[in-house]
């Protein structure tokens, strides 16, 4: 990841604020050149944060939510009144509150809506096929203490699938065990993929990742954007680079 930017904010409020703040111009710039923009969203701490921080902002942003859509990297299987969902944590933070349309919001399956993990799996990728615009024009991912990124896990045999949008992940190292996931293929074909990390926790796998680590071992060295890859850190996710 040599043509990576790195951005080392002060501590993970700094970095929630910066993140939403570009993120809400970017949208704001696209729609007045007359693009409906793709964002991928993610889950996790951080995400909370930033998303939070985005609707504290939108009133001043100028964006139209109307003209948006809203995609997720990976989800967890489970009920949709989970709090595990990262579709409903991001509802109650953002999407609901600055009044994006529902269908805007591009949901992975829940097992109220599919009979299997692999038929979620299926429905998102037929979702994707039939609604989104052939690329992100921004992804966020989260990456985890081990590298991973989305449900893509070090070692696990989603890493090298083909031809494939979007599969299914079972006994996840991470509860819950039943996910939903973007491929590599998927997650790569994005304008500009923004990377998330806080804590020193996640230094290790940050150092890996922008050092060039396999990714079977550290998956979140797999993924950059076809314009722009950034990883906004925090002094401590930072601190082994």
């Amino acid at each position: 990841m040599s043509d990576a930017r790195i951005e080392v904010h002060e501590d993970a409020a700094d970095l929630a604020t910066a993140v939403a703040g570009e993120l809400l111009n970017r949208i704001a710039d696209a729609q007045a050149a007359g693009h409906v923009p793709h964002i991928g969203l993610t889950g996790g701490t951080i995400a909370d944060a930033i998303h939070r921080e985005v609707a504290r902002l939108a009133p001043e942003s100028g964006v139209d939510w109307g003209a948006v859509d809203f995609w997720f990297g990976d989800e967890r299987f489970v009920a949709p009144d989970s709090p595990d969902r990262n579709a409903g944590q991001a509802k109650a933070a953002f999407l609901d509150v600055v009044g994006v349309p529902d269908h805007r919001v591009h949901q992975m399956a829940s097992t109220a809506d599919a009979a299997s993990v692999d038929e979620g799996a299926a429905a998102y990728e037929a979702e994707v096929k039939a609604h989104g615009s052939g690329q992100f024009d921004i992804l966020m991912l989260g990456v985890g203490p081990d590298g991973h990124i989305a449900s893509l896990f070090p070692g696990f045999p989603q890493l090298d699938a083909q031809d494939r949008i979007a599969v299914a992940v079972t006994g996840s190292p991470k509860p819950p065990p039943e996910r939903i996931s973007l491929t590599f293929e998927a997650l790569r074909r994005s304008t500009s993929v923004w990377f998330l990390v806080s804590g020193d926790g996640k230094a290790e796998a940050v150092a890996k990742a922008l050092g060039g680590a396999d990714l079977h071992d550290t998956p979140a060295a797999g993924v950059e954007g076809t314009d722009e890859t950034v990883w906004f850190l925090d002094r401590g996710s930072a601190s082994q680079l």
